[in-house]
């Protein structure tokens, strides 16, 4: 996963704005017991702190793979 597949899918669940404050101030126990923001500068790969998120927001597991995305037709 990339860093911009993790913003989107955190962005798409919890909304651009609360997103950012959940990513700098929630103490995530599966990263280490720091924030996402911590992690991921830490070099802490994106899906296993998306995956951290949700465990400690139970977000469910068929919203953990974010929503789906139409295919463009041109």
């Amino acid at each position: 996963m990339r860093l911009s597949d993790y913003w989107r899918l955190m962005d798409d669940e919890f909304g651009a704005g609360y997103s950012r404050v959940l990513s700098s101030t929630l103490v995530l126990a599966g990263v280490g017991g720091r924030t996402a923001d911590q992690a991921l500068a830490a070099g802490v790969e994106p899906r296993k702190v998306w995956l951290a998120v949700c465990d400690v927001q139970d977000v469910p597991a068929e919203r953990r793979l974010g929503r789906d995305i139409k295919p463009r037709r041109d």
